[in-house]
């Protein structure tokens, strides 16, 4: 399939462990793993991650939520969805919320010493400058969107969903669209021509 190679690439088990244990040796390293676990257990995209506010991950009584309520305006397009959290998820953003300064529902939740708030490309700058230093040639922001959508396709029957939930957890408009985020495996390929 021709542009596919230009897109970006998938995070196998290990390069996720790889990149989690370089994370937790930063500057800012319960915020950094934050952000990466909204890529890759999220899905979500850099703008998604850089406007995401506490309302949208508590409850009226400022409890965490086991999900992500993403409104339209922190989303691109009305993609704006409702996000299950994976435990890992949840509970790294319990750990940030108990160090960070500002809480208040209308605070954005990624933050920097100097703003209260970053901007789409600044999250896409920390996840170039991460994946340079830690040699992963090919990977990008998007990286973690693709495998959490990939990783999803792949296992999304198996509790009895298809790819129609996969379209609706990525924000998507076009199961089309969807399906182009999803690489394929070889090795599963000619299993299943053994099959037919």
């Amino acid at each position: 399939m021709p542009g596919l190679s230009k897109q970006a690439k998938i995070l196998s088990p290990k390069l996720i462990s790889t990149a989690l244990s370089y994370l937790n040796n930063t500057r800012h390293p319960v915020r950094n793993k934050l952000i990466f676990l909204f890529s890759i257990k999220g899905g979500m995209r850099a703008k998604e991650i850089a406007h995401i506010t506490y309302s949208m991950v508590m409850n009226a009584d400022g409890d965490l939520l086991d999900h992500i309520n993403l409104h339209n305006s922190a989303a691109k397009g009305e993609s704006g969805r409702v996000i299950p959290m994976a435990q890992d998820l949840q509970e790294q953003l319990a750990t940030h919320m108990q160090s960070s300064k500002h809480t208040e529902p209308h605070h954005r939740i990624i933050q920097t010493e100097r703003s209260d708030k970053v901007s789409a490309q600044t999250i896409v700058n920390m996840f170039s400058a991460w994946y340079k230093e830690l040699g992963f040639e090919g990977c990008s922001s998007h990286s973690g969107r693709r495998t959490f959508i990939t990783r999803g396709a792949k296992k999304i029957s198996s509790v009895g969903g298809s790819l129609r939930d996969i379209q609706y957890l990525a924000g998507h408009t076009s199961l089309a669209t969807t399906q182009k985020y999803i690489e394929g495996d070889t090795e599963a390929q000619r299993k299943l021509i053994d099959l037919i």
